[in-house]
């Protein structure tokens, strides 16, 4: 246990910083030693500061139960006590970004899943199959932190998981007019149906933040590294619709696409299917062996059938025919709170581990 490094959690017990404690259970690179909350929580045991809010399918992990609470205010304490954290921490954007960057100050990256840095210039924002070459900002970011090993780096939001990987596969067809409809679970709100029973059998049409994002995020995980920050891709133009929907995990999304070259439907399907990354060629502990599947079936993807494909880290594709005012339509569904918030950024940290940023 003492070759694995030391994992420390800032916002540990909420619904995402749950979820990073229960995938990092038994994970063979990575023990989770500490774990960091608000004030209120620190110095009660995890399962004390829990209590009965544990939101995970899967029991507590017994290693983390005795876990004193620190106070994640304290970030010099914290963070000697550990070799790199994972931040879910809910606070203001602001109060995150000082935060994150204080912790990195002490030469302790930060991988996180929280969306204050997405937009920060020289802070890598990377799903780890599509841009994993974005990691090399990292070094104009130390300069300007002034660190050596200190850094944050992010991953993007849950909602475009969906549908980003897919139009990445079809990239040499080159997409440049998208229209994306997300139906998202509630999770994504932190949520159950037990705290928020107003969702059971209601729609709510709107998400704050959260078209901007999905019509935004894309274009910055395609760009390119230009003088020491990441310069967003002009193309394709995404609009989006967000609406709440009564599913406790997994974030559908309806798509439609216009392409410059016309691929057919068997060129798009092979390209899903074949799409590989790094993670793949370099067997990543998290890593999906296949990153999307493509369902034949008429009803599918579904949400009960399918958003556990590779362990909740994989893209799962159907419905794909031609549309009579754009080329091609297709629906996908992503695990949100999996692939698209803590085991996304769980990924991040094994392929900075394997670049060499976090050791």
């Amino acid at each position: 246990m003492s070759e694995k490094l030391k994992v420390g959690i800032l916002g540990g017990t909420g619904m995402v910083g749950q979820r990073f404690i229960a995938l990092l259970e038994n994970h063979p690179w990575f023990e989770v030693t500490t774990i960091a909350a608000s004030e209120r929580s620190a110095g009660k045991t995890y399962e004390e500061a829990v209590g009965g809010r544990w939101k995970m399918d899967t029991p507590m992990p017994e290693a983390v139960k005795g876990l004193v609470v620190m106070n994640v205010n304290e970030v010099e304490k914290v963070a000697g006590e550990v070799d790199f954290v994972f931040s879910a921490v809910d606070m203001t954007k602001e109060e995150i970004k000082k935060i994150e960057e204080a912790y990195a100050k002490t030469e302790t990256p930060v991988v996180s899943n929280n969306s204050a840095h997405r937009w920060t210039p020289d802070v890598p924002m990377v799903v780890p199959e599509i841009n994993p070459e974005h990691m090399k900002v990292i070094d104009f970011q130390r300069k300007r932190l002034g660190t050596k090993k200190g850094f944050v780096a992010v991953k993007p939001n849950c909602s475009i998981q969906s549908y980003a990987p897919v139009l990445t596969a079809w990239k040499e067809f080159e997409p440049y007019e998208v229209v994306a409809t997300t139906y998202q679970a509630i999770s994504g709100a932190g949520k159950t149906f037990k705290d928020w029973p107003e969702m059971v059998e209601n729609i709510i049409p709107y998400i704050g933040g959260e078209e901007e994002k999905s019509e935004k995020e894309p274009l910055r995980i395609w760009g390119e590294i230009k003088d020491g920050v990441i310069v967003p891709a002009v193309s394709p133009v995404i609009t989006c619709q967000c609406i709440r929907v009564p599913v406790l995990n997994g974030h559908t999304a309806a798509v439609f696409v216009k392409f410059k070259t016309k691929p057919t439907k068997e060129q798009l399907i092979e390209r899903l299917v074949n799409f590989k990354g790094l993670p793949q060629e370099l067997s990543l502990p998290s890593a999906p062996k296949q990153f999307i599947r493509y369902l034949e079936e008429d009803n599918r993807p579904q949400v009960k059938m399918d958003v556990d494909f590779e362990n909740g880290m994989g893209i799962n594709v159907g419905r794909l025919r031609e549309d009579t005012v754009y080329d091609w339509k297709f629906v996908g569904l992503s695990h949100n709170t999996v692939r698209g918030a803590a085991g996304g950024a769980v990924l991040c940290a094994e392929l900075l581990k394997a670049q060499g940023y976090i050791g």
